[in-house]
């Protein structure tokens, strides 16, 4: 018992010693495990603040470099300055060093080089516009020449010069005597009744009937071919076939008007208006009766519109009464232009129609090829020779203005109008006009020609310039 006592007093002993030796290990384990973490933590406090020297190191060396980098640029900037203002002050010297050589300021300079490049550009403008120029008629004019000669060749129309005499033979001179009457009363009612002058002369069997108004001029003659015919030769029987010749006058003059109409193929025109164009048959322009030249107008002007693919109808009918006031000019104020716009417009004809006959001297804009085409035709008709005749003042006249118009451009030395006015050759002086100039001077008396000039057909300005060298051997 005493032995099982010690025993547990021994092993109770051992368990004691064992938990103090436990006890006393781990409290060792714990001051180790401290002291470990305190420097775990304090070699980490270290590794921090040398981090933190290492990058407060890197970026005191960062902002030094971009403080050095930026002193770097702004000495840079003041050199760019500085070269910069050495350049200008260079370009400045160079600048006047070059106005006192060549003797001008930079505003002279300026405008010489901007007249010279004026010039150049003018030359060129000159020389494209005289290439397009002459393209254009090369091609123009074939069409156009074929055209023209097409309709020129498909027409044949009759040309009749009338004067302002009609001539009446007489079957014997006895009947001069009659006409004249006692204490010559007989040819006092007649002229008093038809508003003529009977001139009876030396001139075997013929006395002439004279009048200005060609329609008074016909009923004069053909009531003097009556009364002869007649034989019954006194004051009653004049007034008697007057009036019935002024009666037969004015049907032909319908008549003739219709027939115009038929002829040309123009449907629907107003019975006035027909009227009108008969009418014209009694009228001349330079000793062209009026209502064949509407008429061969009217044949030109339809052959071209159809070549054209144009209207014919309007194209006729524009050129048949293109000059159909000339026959309302003795009795009323204004231009035949004038009077046949006004005529065609109370009467309601096309805008196309009246703006041919308004047009087909330039006095307004054309509106259409058609009226275009009218004025050609009317060219044609009134131009091609033996159409006309005019009088030797006027023609002399029309020379004389065309010479004077010419000359009055700047650098012309000498105009000659030629071939009875149909060519003007213009000499001008080599110094004061260039070639350019030539061509472009010759554009501007074409142009004032058809501004203020009247003439038939087309004129041609042909502009010579001639230099010349002249050397003396001795």
């Amino acid at each position: 018992m005493a032995e099982l006592s010690s025993t547990i007093v021994a092993v109770l002993s051992g368990v004691l010693v064992a938990a103090l030796a436990f006890y006393v290990w781990g409290r060792r384990l714990e001051r180790r495990a401290a002291e470990s973490s305190q420097r775990v933590v304090l070699a980490a406090k270290e590794e921090l603040m040398s981090v933190r020297e290492n990058l407060h190191h890197s970026l005191d060396q960062k902002i030094a470099g971009v403080d050095r980098r930026e002193q770097d640029l702004r000495k840079l900037e003041q050199q760019l300055e500085e070269r910069a203002r050495a350049l200008t002050k260079r370009e400045q010297d160079i600048g006047t060093r070059l106005e006192q050589v060549a003797g001008l300021t930079a505003q002279d300079a300026k405008a010489e080089l901007v007249a010279r490049l004026e010039s150049e550009a003018r030359d060129e403008a000159a020389a494209l516009v005289r290439n397009i120029t002459e393209q254009a008629k090369k091609n123009a004019d074939r069409e156009a020449k074929k055209i023209v000669a097409l309709a020129i060749q498909r027409i044949a129309a009759d040309q009749t010069a009338e004067s302002s005499v009609s001539a009446v033979v007489l079957p014997s001179d006895d009947m001069k005597g009659r006409i004249i009457g006692r204490e010559g009363r007989n040819i006092r009612a007649f002229e008093a009744a038809t508003g003529v002058d009977v001139i009876i002369d030396d001139t075997p069997d013929t006395v002439v009937v004279s009048c200005f108004e060609p329609v008074r001029r016909e009923v004069g003659r053909l009531a003097l071919e009556r009364l002869i015919a007649d034989g019954r030769i006194h004051p009653g029987r004049i007034e008697e076939i007057v009036k019935k010749a002024k009666s037969d006058v004015d049907t032909s003059i319908v008549e003739a008007g219709e027939q115009a109409v038929y002829d040309t193929g123009i449907r629907g025109m107003h019975a006035e208006l027909v009227k009108l164009v008969g009418r014209m048959k009694y009228r001349t322009s330079y000793g062209q009766n009026i209502l064949e030249h509407s008429k061969e107008v009217a044949y030109l002007a339809g052959m071209m519109a159809a070549e054209l693919k144009l209207d014919v109808h309007l194209a006729k009918r524009g050129a048949l009464l293109h000059d159909v006031g000339k026959v309302l000019t003795h009795e009323h104020d204004g231009t035949h232009v004038q009077l046949g716009v006004e005529m065609a417009t109370k009467y309601g004809e096309n805008p196309i129609v009246i703006n041919c006959i308004a047009a087909h001297h330039d006095d307004v804009p054309h509106e259409s090829p058609v009226s275009v085409i009218v004025q050609a035709a009317d060219a044609i008709s009134g131009s091609r020779p033996g159409a006309r005749r005019e009088a030797f003042e006027t023609y002399v006249k029309r020379l004389t203005d065309l010479e004077k118009l010419a000359s009055e451009f700047k650098g012309v030395e000498r105009v000659f109008a030629i071939q009875a006015g149909r060519e003007v050759r213009v000499v001008v002086t080599p110094e004061a006009v260039d070639d350019t100039a030539a061509a472009l001077l010759t554009d501007e008396i074409a142009r004032k020609i058809e501004r203020e000039l009247q003439y038939p057909g087309q004129i041609k300005v042909v502009v010579i310039r001639e230099t010349r060298a002249v050397g003396v051997a001795r």
